[in-house]
């Protein structure tokens, strides 16, 4: 059957509005696809910020590299401390903290508080006494028996300052030593003119430790009786 110039026209019309819709579904799908991939930059960009108002903010990040906080914490456990614990309140004693390392700032520690502001801590004989208390302060966290480093230490602790001390003090590197790795550091001149690397200022206590996320969840509880 010969075609018509009327069907002929009438077949290009026809091919051309095909065109004309398969560019428009073409063009749709393209917004389409650049309104979900926007989508997905603005959920990914508010994530971000919200992570770092929190880190920075609500919340400090830290990786335990060693045993010095056993049994409590343990090495390669990930928690977060609370930047915020102390913002209406002053740290009190036996507060497990995040903060920066005295002699060197880049490095954060985790440390029990033992000493507070003002006081005179005494080290005689594995116990711990609070301005010539007769009473030493009750240790149940300690894992084990203290026999490294423990007898002939006096502190004397400055004001805004306090003293920490890891809970497994055979191995760990506290108060007891910071003065000497200031003065081998170079940091001073003498061991006694680095003392005041001894103690941690209350501004840098970036936080309180509130629970590990990894290997597993665990709420870190303060000294109990």
């Amino acid at each position: 059957m010969k075609k018509t110039k009327k069907n002929e026209l009438n077949e290009e019309l026809i091919k051309e509005a095909d065109g004309i819709v398969q560019a428009e579904e073409e063009e749709k799908e393209q917004t389409s696809f650049w309104k979900e991939l926007l989508s997905w930059i603005e959920i990914f960009v508010a994530a971000m910020l919200i992570s770092l108002f929190l880190t920075r903010v609500v919340l400090v990040n830290a990786l335990v590299p060693s045993s010095s906080m056993e049994t409590l914490i343990s090495p390669g456990d990930r928690l977060f401390g609370n930047r915020l614990a102390f913002q209406f309140g002053d740290p009190e004693r036996f507060d497990v903290v995040i903060f920066k390392y005295p002699v060197d700032e880049s490095q954060n520690y985790i440390k029990r508080i033992i000493g507070m502001p003002g006081e005179t801590v005494t080290i005689e004989n594995a116990k711990i006494y609070i301005n010539d208390s007769e009473t030493p302060l009750e240790e149940n966290y300690l894992p084990e028996e203290w026999l490294v480093e423990n007898d002939g230490y006096v502190f004397h602790v400055p004001e805004e300052c306090y003293l920490m001390l890891g809970d497994n003090r055979n191995i760990s590197e506290d108060a007891r030593y910071w003065a000497e790795e200031a003065y081998t550091e170079g940091l001073a001149d003498s061991v006694e003119a680095a003392e005041s690397y001894t103690y941690v200022n209350r501004d840098k206590i970036l936080g309180k430790a509130m629970f590990t996320y990894w290997p597993h969840f665990q709420l870190l509880s303060d000294y109990e009786e």
